[in-house]
């Protein structure tokens, strides 16, 4: 017998943003009622996470009580925990959710992340190893996203060239992916978009002993125009 619903109370309530391609693209082709309800928990539970880059442990579906229910309700004749992991399994194989494993105090944790943007970028960002032991909430505290050199130096300074990635590669050998980004930065910053502007400043800094820090043994430079000097300032016209 079907369980009378008595309707939604006469209250203010949040809603649940589900993205409009969900409707248009995703629900005529989702054939397992287990997997919809899956996805649709991770609408609900996603913006609840207090994090820049939301995701649900394997924990979060198994502790939800109401999920539980509802798979028990979709498949009665197998255990709800059984169909979880087939509900995840073709939401991943569907390419809707993104999934990945990580290490924490010993004790492994499956992260799933919707397929946005951001949940690219935070997959992205594991399996490159930017990030960190967060707390019992969220246990993984994902490091913000940092482009890499090639890239920085093709939004900032100019196009890649072989010969350009080449001086790229060599760049990354000799110095930090921060000390090239900063010396980007400032080479932005004072107009200067050439690469022998940015080696310029890396050579300066290295010369005056710089550290991550950005501490050097010399007064700072704030001015970019102070950081080249010898034959990369005949090259620099102020």
């Amino acid at each position: 017998m079907t369980a009378e619903f008595k309707g939604f109370p006469d209250a203010p309530f949040d809603s649940m943003p589900i993205p409009p391609d969900f409707f248009a693209t995703l629900l005529p082709v989702v054939d397992d009622l287990a997997e919809l309800k899956v996805l649709l928990f991770c609408f609900w539970a996603l913006p609840q996470k207090q994090s820049a880059y939301p995701y649900l442990r394997l924990r979060d579906f198994l502790n939800s009580e109401g999920l539980m229910q509802g798979l028990q309700t979709a498949r009665p004749d197998a255990r709800p925990e059984t169909t979880l992991s087939h509900a995840l399994t073709r939401a991943v194989d569907r390419g809707v959710l993104l999934v990945t494993d990580v290490s924490v105090n010993g004790t492994t944790e499956t992260l799933y992340f919707v397929n946005t943007e951001k949940g690219r970028t935070a997959v992205e960002q594991i399996k490159a190893g930017a990030w960190q032991p967060g707390d019992l909430d969220n246990p993984v505290d994902i490091l913000p996203y940092r482009p890499t050199v090639f890239k920085l130096y093709e939004a900032n300074i100019g196009p890649l060239t072989p010969y350009i990635v080449d001086d790229l590669k060599d760049l990354q050998n000799e110095y930090s992916a921060a000390w090239i980004n900063d010396a980007i930065h400032i080479a932005v910053q004072e107009n200067k978009r050439a690469l022998r502007y940015v080696i310029g400043i890396l050579k300066r800094w290295r010369k005056e002993g710089k550290t991550d820090d950005g501490a050097t043994g010399r007064q700072d430079q704030t001015d970019g125009k102070r950081y080249i000097s010898g034959k990369d300032a005949e090259f620099i016209n102020y």
